[in-house]
């Protein structure tokens, strides 16, 4: 795993500063603190931090072909390279290290974009081609590995790893997009391509961009995508032998390293299945490690050691207490843009403990959208049924005017919320999937918002990011459609950028299994009915791991690696939290109306709602000004839509 940065000019051939260079690239020294390497060339430059993982003594980057003419920076790892070789090999191609780095310049050579549908991992690369005049950048299938860009008035295209090595550069635009603070208070995080700066990009996963120097910059050109196909006919016993099997080859491949590797065990499902499979193909006791919290509501470390007990694994155990909020200001700058997931405190922790003892860690993250995990997906299920009996169109003014005149009880019991269940009934399914998610809800986002910046906004709405994606998704089977939205948003977005940036933060490694692009693609073939049936959730999963795993952890109320926020904020957050909501920090913005903030401190801490997840992400945007430097300023920080 490792860091990448660099420059291209997009236009003429400058010479770019080492000075420059250098800064961006020691801004991620984190992701790779044991080499760094340069490449400079008139109208290129290219920098990369080095985690040594594969060909300790000879993979160093930047990284060329036989003649130097092709050149390449990479983070990630490619699985099947020593599959690739013996085919590029009879292609004429000469390998000087035992790198996947390697194959990747040669197989740009022989193959040029179409080299990453070759490719199997989990990667974001950037190469230059000085024959073929050709800038190329791709970003893996799944959005496991980061890549941010920008392109400067002067044509300059610049990219890195983390936002923070665009925000070396003195030509960075940093003034806010207002659609990202949008996205960002819908749903907790900034969703691809936008970032939190109007003047930054993310690459999408599954997509790649080709620059030819001289001519008009194109837009990025998907390479992939997953197709719910559903049309795969086993029998529930074919399928569960052969999604151990394809587990088993996808656990395998990410076993290979020239360093310590082990698991992260949580108690769930999913990497408990994971540390099962390690264990049937490793001569040697798996090493593997969990975070206990001191609070039994969620504590999942007695589920963890019944697998760590039943594999004989080198298992690991740190106490976390409950009021380990100290990593705000530390999440924050890790970040880069807001970000508001709080379950990022104890995987930071769990990294943090994994990294004493190993280099690479396998986890279980992917298991939920891929196999219909979360108990969302049945509660859409279930709303989807009373939707489908009647047409939307006349669904939408019947019950939005129930639910428009029918008083809140948000205090009762979800049966009786009659409220919510007509405003349900209203929408249609990309609406109600958008609005079961949204951390901020509509309404609450129009009271949060002040007035002058709603009409920064111009009408625009997060949910637009699902109509995108839902637009694209080729189904309209109920768990499909939402599974299919959750890989291109939350996936992306919440879960891989939480532990990418915690990992790295600590330099561990951290590979996904269940994120395998050809076992996404099997398990998008099967029916429905493998992965949900009744009230279960991964259904094939869990028969499929009968034989491997305790009852008590495959058939046990999903718990989730969440805090007791409602309880920091008040209790020992409490004065933070009227700080950090009331002061001068988000007041200077112009974005908010104080009088709602007000709201949702006193109804929070008078014990008469539950706001902890609107204070946690109003307190980690109030983070992100402070640490980024776009706190209390005179000048306007938000770009006009």
């Amino acid at each position: 795993m490792c860091g990448i940065a660099g420059l291209f000019d997009t236009r003429s051939k400058q010479m770019f500063s080492r000075d420059l260079m250098q800064r961006m690239n020691d801004s991620q020294q984190h992701r790779g603190p044991d080499e760094g390497g340069y490449h400079f060339e008139p109208g290129v430059a290219l920098g990369h931090r080095r985690l040594s993982i594969i060909d300790i003594s000879t993979g160093q980057q930047p990284l060329f072909n036989e003649d130097g003419s092709v050149v390449v920076v990479f983070n990630g790892e490619i699985y099947n390279y020593q599959e690739l070789i013996p085919e590029l090999t009879a292609l004429g191609h000469q390998f000087h290290t035992r790198s996947d780095t390697e194959v990747i310049v040669h197989a740009w050579e022989s193959w040029g974009e179409e080299c990453v549908k070759r490719f199997r991992g989990m990667f974001a690369f950037a190469l230059w081609d000085r024959n073929r005049q050709t800038f190329f950048m791709a970003r893996d299938r799944m959005g496991v590995k980061p890549m941010y860009y920008a392109v400067l008035r002067d044509g300059t295209l610049m990219f890195g790893s983390e936002l923070k090595v665009l925000m070396q550069h003195p030509g960075l635009d940093k003034t806010m997009d207002p659609h990202a603070i949008e996205e960002y208070f819908a749903l907790g995080y900034v969703a691809e391509p936008r970032t939190i700066f109007a003047g930054a990009l993310k690459l999408e996963p599954g997509f790649s961009l080709t620059i030819r120097h001289g001519q008009p910059l194109p837009e990025p050109k998907q390479y992939w995508d997953v197709n719910f196909s559903l049309d795969n006919a086993m029998s529930l016993a074919d399928a569960s032998a052969e999604l151990v099997e394809r587990l088993r080859e996808s656990v395998r491949l990410r076993m290979v390293a020239e360093v310590p590797l082990g698991a992260f065990l949580s108690g769930g499902v999913d990497s408990s299945a994971v540390v099962a499979t390690m264990a049937g193909i490793s001569p040697d006791p798996v090493n593997t490690c969990s975070i206990a919290f001191d609070d039994p509501a969620f504590n999942e470390s007695a589920f963890a050691q019944m697998v760590a007990d039943r594999y004989h694994t080198n298992h690991r155990v740190e106490m976390v207490k409950s009021d380990d909020f100290d990593l705000i200001d530390t999440l924050a700058a890790l970040y880069d843009e807001p970000y508001a997931d709080s379950s990022a405190i104890p995987t930071y922790r769990v990294c943090q403990l994994a990294r004493k003892h190993v280099t690479v860690a396998l986890s279980g993250d992917g298991g939920d959208e891929n196999m219909g995990g979360y108990r969302r997906y049945r509660f859409h299920m279930m709303e989807e049924k009373m939707r489908g009996g009647l047409p939307h169109s006349v669904r939408k003014p019947v019950f939005g005017l129930l639910g428009r005149l029918y008083p809140k009880a948000d205090w009762a019991p979800r049966v009786f919320r009659a409220k919510t269940t007509f405003e349900a009934l209203a929408r249609d399914s990309v609406q109600a999937y958008f609005h079961s998610v949204s951390i901020l809800r509509d309404d609450m986002r129009r009271q949060l918002f002040s007035p002058s910046f709603r009409r920064q906004l111009g009408g625009y709405n997060a949910l637009e990011v699902f109509r995108r994606h839902a637009a694209k998704a080729g189904t309209d089977d109920n768990l499909a459609l939402i599974q299919y939205l959750d890989i291109k948003t939350y996936l992306v977005g919440d879960i891989n950028t939480k532990v990418d940036r915690a990992s790295m933060a600590h330099s561990l490694e951290v590979r996904e299994p269940l994120m395998d692009h050809p076992l996404v693609e099997w398990l998008a073939s099967l029916p429905t009915k493998l992965k949900i049936k009744g009230q279960e959730g991964k259904f094939v999963f869990k028969k499929a791991m009968e034989p491997m795993l305790p009852n008590d952890v495959l058939y046990r109320p999903k718990m989730g690696f969440s805090v007791p926020l409602a309880r920091w904020f008040r209790g020992p957050l409490k004065e933070r939290v009227q700080k950090a909501l009331l002061g001068e920090t988000l007041a200077s913005t112009g974005l908010f109306n104080r009088e709602y903030l007000q709201h949702l401190v006193d109804a929070h801490q008078s014990g008469a709602r539950d706001y902890s997840s609107p204070l946690w992400t109003l307190l980690m945007f109030e983070a992100f000004l402070r640490n980024s430097g776009l706190g209390v300023q005179t000048s306007p920080i938000v770009r006009a839509a």
